[in-house]
């Protein structure tokens, strides 16, 4: 298993935005070509308050590949994020790790 840590900054008081976009739109898309989520954090204490990080299970990087181009080219997700920036642009960046979990971490 490998993980995929991607961290969105969003433009100052977007962030509500973001999170509307996953609750109502993106989660169900992920579903629908079996994206699985290990977690979703906003930022209590760091350096932003207006970044959302999130953590991806993947069994393989073909895997991912595989998944996320499906639902990146997805029509609906097209439709759900143009929606969502009816009222503007949410995001100001994205950094996305694949991370590898050591012999002694908790997750595997």
């Amino acid at each position: 298993m490998i993980y995929e840590m991607r961290v969105y900054r969003c433009l100052p008081g977007r962030l509500p935005a973001l999170l509307d976009r996953f609750d109502k739109a993106t989660l169900k898309l992920w579903d629908k070509h079996g994206i699985r989520q290990a977690g979703f954090f906003t930022t209590l204490i760091g350096e932003s308050n207006r970044d959302l990080t999130y953590f991806l299970a993947w069994e393989s990087l073909a895997e991912r590949e595989t998944k996320w181009t499906a639902f990146a080219t997805d029509p609906e997700w097209t439709e759900a994020r143009t929606r969502s920036e009816a009222d503007g642009q949410i995001i100001e960046n994205v950094v996305s790790q694949i991370l590898a979990p050591t012999a002694f971490s908790a997750v595997k």
